[in-house]
């Protein structure tokens, strides 16, 4: 058994991805960050719908439109695959903790 909430004693230079569980086509995974973002003009392009919900932390996602979302602890998101995006950042203290699941999915 592990708590999603546990984090590293060490200091994360880097993003944390972990894996938590996976089966066809889904990949549920914690993400820990830590001031970290996606560097400018850098872009996620996945081949697979995120869901992702924040768990602790503020952080603030942007879109190739120009577009941006701001997120707090219990905000979650759906991003579509392809659909081009960046994290603009990430709160230190707290760190951020996210969930996220990566598969083929619809916003209920």
């Amino acid at each position: 058994m592990a708590n999603i909430f546990n984090l590293p004693q060490e200091s994360i230079p880097l993003e944390l991805f972990e894996a938590l569980a996976s089966g066809d086509d889904i990949l549920i995974e914690r993400i820990i960050s830590s001031g970290q973002i996606t560097p400018e003009g850098q872009w996620y392009d996945q081949t697979t719908d995120e869901w992702v919900i924040l768990l602790q932390g503020e952080a603030e996602i942007a879109y190739l439109d120009g577009s941006r979302q701001q997120l707090r602890a219990g905000d979650h998101i759906l991003i579509p695959a392809h659909h081009k995006h960046r994290v603009a950042y990430t709160s230190i203290e707290p760190a951020c903790i996210w969930l996220a699941v990566h598969g083929r999915m619809q916003a209920a």
